[in-house]
């Protein structure tokens, strides 16, 4: 089985994943959109720019759809 090397922006995801899903736990949520804290959560922000910078490898730009 080939192993696969993470990146720094998938171990930042990784990372803030967890993160994330610890505050869901504390909160006994399976999601976000059941916070009434989801606007303005810092820990879910900081998670989508995460996300983000992983899908574009730190090379900037905006969401654009």
């Amino acid at each position: 089985m080939e192993e696969i090397t993470k990146d720094k922006w998938q171990l930042a995801l990784d990372e803030q994943l967890v993160i994330l899903k610890q505050c869901q736990t504390s909160h006994s949520i399976n999601s976000c959109m059941k916070c009434e804290k989801v606007l303005e959560c810092e820990t879910r922000d900081t998670y989508i720019k995460v996300v983000y910078e992983s899908m574009n490898k730190g090379s900037g730009g905006g969401f654009e759809f």
